[in-house]
């Protein structure tokens, strides 16, 4: 069960919000891509310009275009009562969702040339949202903590690819999650376990992904 409202102030609680938008989830995986192109561009070179558009816009596509439509499909068909999933037995149908458009991204991305990052990152997100919704079953997890695990793990992994450490990567990564933590606690969307469930199984989906590809 999510905690109380720690944020009284309305535009503090006006950030919070802003920053649960902007760093929703359903966007996590083309700002993961995004974050990793500025930060790390030798991992994109050779790639063609025309290639890698195709396969960012199959992301927007797949990871959320299709996502938000079927939102929006069960909210006006009355089968969630709010686009935000406050109650965890409305998260069921979207998660299987998303689990199959994550799943069908991840095929598709693979088979084409993309870079071994983006292929450890969808298919790491499609092990979390198939984490997700097991353990949602049970109590309520953090999916926005959990899909920015999904970067910090992404990052670990690149770092031990790299044998370097990443700096401006894994701070932004680091930031976000200091973000996410801060939005989510401070409105009582979630507990801090909630948070740190969300955060690891974000973080062990990559890593797994990458042992699997490997």
């Amino acid at each position: 069960m999510a905690e109380k409202v720690i944020v009284s102030n309305k535009g503090l609680q006006f950030i919070a919000n802003a920053i649960s938008v902007v760093l929703h989830p359903v966007f996590m995986p083309l700002i993961s891509c995004l974050v990793l192109y500025v930060a790390l561009p030798e991992i994109f070179a050779g790639i063609k310009p025309k290639m890698l558009h195709g396969w960012l816009g199959m992301i927007i596509i797949n990871s959320i275009m299709f996502p938000l439509i079927l939102l929006l499909l069960l909210k006006g068909l009355g089968f969630i009562k709010s686009i935000y999933l406050k109650d965890v037995k409305e998260r069921v149908i979207p998660l299987i969702g998303t689990m199959v458009f994550y799943f069908w991204l991840y095929l598709v991305v693979k088979n084409i040339q993309a870079p071994e990052a983006a292929r450890i990152l969808l298919l790491g997100n499609f092990w979390g949202i198939v984490a997700v919704f097991i353990i949602t079953i049970f109590f309520k997890i953090s999916m926005h903590s959990s899909g920015v695990g999904a970067l910090l793990g992404l990052v670990l992994v690149m770092m031990l690819l790299s044998k370097s450490l990443l700096w401006l990567p894994f701070s932004i990564a680091l930031a976000m999650a200091a973000l996410i933590f801060w939005a989510r606690y401070s409105t009582g969307a979630h507990s801090s376990k909630e948070l740190w469930l969300g955060l690891f199984i974000g973080v062990l989906a990559q890593a797994a992904a990458y042992i699997y590809l490997h």
